[in-house]
């Protein structure tokens, strides 16, 4: 695997440990929004909800929950989609390595 695939890939390993509470917050200084608005980065995309779900591993049933407000992500997909909204391309870049 490439060194970009690696140090992304540590990243949102970090990302998930955090997310579950099991990170040792005097290393870290990241932060993973409470609320996060899925439809937003969705649309600034330019993807249906579909293309989003295949896109990024999620369920075009959970994309519509989350957008129409009957479930909110938790914080590792708060996590994740924060990192959606400001790295796409290294998460296209790590998903497509896989």
């Amino acid at each position: 695997m490439s060194k970009a695939f690696e140090m992304i890939k540590a990243g949102l390993e970090d990302a998930l440990v955090h997310a579950k509470g099991r990170a040792d917050k005097s290393k870290y200084k990241i932060h993973v929004p409470t609320e996060i608005d899925v439809k937003k980065i969705r649309t600034e995309l330019g993807l249906s909800q579909d293309e989003f779900a295949r896109r990024y591993s999620l369920t075009a049933a959970r994309v519509r929950d989350w957008e129409q407000g009957r479930s909110k992500p938790d914080s590792a997909a708060r996590a994740y989609l924060t990192v959606i909204k400001k790295e796409r391309k290294a998460v296209e870049r790590a998903l497509k390595a896989g």
